[in-house]
């Protein structure tokens, strides 16, 4: 495995860190309705449901998923996590890691693949049942790479069901010239985006109802991302909305 996607999260673990935290934090404010630790109270001593309990599933959809960040922060309020992530590398690094914690295809698996070609917006290895009708979708720093972000909330957003919370993370605006410098520089194609930029894309999406966007803190230190592999301070924000 290339070394970008093996040895990702080891080198970047302190801003792994400072993410999943801030996001974890922040699962009220997506305003999903995550599985609690109540949950423990509804099931027996072997892990099977109580009789005449019924607790819904939490499926999300982590695109663009690289190597898991955003997997790893919700997994604890979701019953189901299914990557997506046009980099071969990247979906093996997050099915190892699932793997190596024992979770089964059904609770998390990432697929190599692209709902952002717009020649192929509905390719066959990604339209069954199993990857539609999520109760969460998200996009964690990814947005920033994408050519035309409208037409991926979009994308994304037709894979909720009604009544679905999508979100993204990602820069606040800021100059070209504070751009990060890891492999996939080349492919940064916005310079961050404004609150009004983002509230015009979840509109345009259909995901607009009950939009909120929030600064995670007083930035976040990107370790070794800056020029010359400096450490790089970013403003990041996290935005949410619900599918009509």
């Amino acid at each position: 495995m290339p070394e970008q996607a093996s040895s990702y999260d080891t080198k970047h673990a302190k801003t792994i860190d400072q993410l999943i935290a801030h996001i974890q934090k922040r699962k009220d404010f997506l305003g999903a309705n995550w599985v609690t630790d109540d949950t423990e109270d509804e099931t027996e001593a072997d892990g099977s449901r109580k009789p005449g309990v019924d607790k819904d599933s939490v499926r999300f959809l982590d695109y663009a998923c690289g190597t898991g960040l955003v997997t790893r922060a919700l997994a604890p309020y979701t019953t189901q996590c299914v990557g997506i992530d046009i980099s071969e590398n990247m979906v093996a690094s997050y099915n190892a890691r699932a793997e190596n914690q024992g979770l089964s295809k059904d609770e998390m698996y990432a697929y190599q693949g692209n709902l952002l070609d717009k020649e192929h917006p509905n390719p066959a290895p990604l339209s069954d049942a199993n990857f539609f009708n999520f109760d969460v979708a998200g996009v964690g720093l990814g947005a920033h790479h994408f050519e035309d972000p409208d037409f991926a909330a979009r994308q994304i957003a037709a894979r909720l069901r009604p009544g679905g919370v999508f979100f993204i993370i990602d820069f606040l605006p800021h100059a070209a010239a504070d751009g990060h410098q890891h492999k996939s520089v080349h492919t940064v194609t916005h310079h961050g985006f404004s609150e009004e930029r983002v509230r015009e894309m979840f509109t345009k999406a259909g995901v607009g109802k009950g939009f909120a966007l929030e600064e995670l803190g007083n930035g976040v230190v990107f370790t070794s991302m800056g020029k010359n592999g400096q450490d790089m301070k970013r403003k990041v924000f996290i935005a949410r909305g619900e599918k009509a």
